[in-house]
């Protein structure tokens, strides 16, 4: 027991170890759904920002990635 408290911590973990996030493009997903997210950012981006405006946009972004 006192092995797994000193090689990792409680919950095996490291402690001070930095956290780097992953990088953009590295999730195939990132790829797929390319045109989807065009025409959402193109609609927000004409709409001021409205998202209620581009709620089926977004949809239809939200539901290629789930399908991916």
């Amino acid at each position: 027991m006192d092995d797994l408290f000193f090689t990792g911590g409680v919950f095996g973990g490291t402690r001070g170890a930095r956290v780097v996030s992953p990088e953009k493009g590295v999730f195939p997903v990132d790829h797929e759904c390319e045109l989807e997210k065009k025409d959402y950012l193109n609609c927000l981006k004409t709409s001021g920002h409205q998202s209620e405006t581009c709620r089926e946009f977004s949809k239809k972004y939200l539901r290629c990635r789930m399908e991916k």
